[in-house]
């Protein structure tokens, strides 16, 4: 259990890094219009998280934003790797080999490769049809992947949670668990909204809504873990 302490840490700067770069990107974009060398690139003042006025992409993928945007983005894989693998070992030092955790590692590591491949093509102009889709498909892969790895994790603990009594409140736990559920049940109500032309204003919004609740998983993560002292 000595890989507790480190998932909680790390699971506050999953957190943080990524809710501080996307929103830096946002202000930047719309309120230091004299940062960018293209005027055509600034967008005025807009809450994206309530009237979908900008995507999360279109305020990080141009000069000087993606400067912000795409280290935060990088270093967020690297602690998501980690992050993945202690839980890995939190999870065999509780069950050997348990029939979750190849699931939990497959698709939490691989969210953390689309993460950092969406960031390393974000911002490169190529107009080849084949090119646009490729890059819509690396970032819904990065939610599917994301969710999917979140909720094996939760169901797991929920499993284990007998054994974890010393070391975890159940009551974040299923607040996890609901919040997993309701980001399950929002992309598959979401699944006509972004497949279909239009709507765009909804979309925007929904990104914005639907990264912050992707994120809030780990500060979910840091407050379920109770602190080292009362590990026995």
């Amino acid at each position: 259990m000595d890989k507790i302490p480190k998932v909680k840490s790390m699971s506050i700067w999953i957190f943080i890094v990524p809710f501080l770069a996307i929103n830096i990107c946002l202000i930047m974009i719309t309120q230091f219009h004299g940062l960018f060398p293209n005027q055509e690139d600034i967008i005025h003042n807009t809450i994206p998280y309530i009237d979908g006025g900008t995507s999360i992409s279109r305020t990080a993928r141009v000069f000087p934003t993606y400067l912000v945007f795409k280290p935060a983005m990088f270093f967020t894989s690297y602690l998501l790797i980690k992050y993945w693998f202690y839980n890995k070992e939190i999870i065999n030092s509780v069950e050997k080999n348990h029939q979750n955790i190849k699931y939990i590692v497959f698709f939490g590591v691989g969210s953390a490769i689309l993460l950092i491949l969406h960031s390393i093509f974000l911002g490169i102009k190529f107009d080849n049809d084949i090119y646009k889709l490729f890059r819509r498909v690396v970032m819904l892969s990065f939610i599917i992947f994301e969710i999917v790895a979140q909720t094996y994790l939760v169901i797991t603990f929920y499993s284990l949670k007998q054994s974890l009594l010393n070391y975890i409140n159940p009551n974040i736990l299923r607040l996890k668990m609901i919040l997993v559920a309701l980001l399950i049940i929002v992309a598959l109500i979401s699944i006509p909204i972004v497949s279909l032309p239009g709507n765009k204003l909804i979309k925007h919004a929904l990104e914005w809504d639907y990264f912050m609740g992707v994120i809030c998983f780990y500060i979910l993560t840091y407050f379920m873990w109770k602190p080292s002292t009362t590990h026995k």
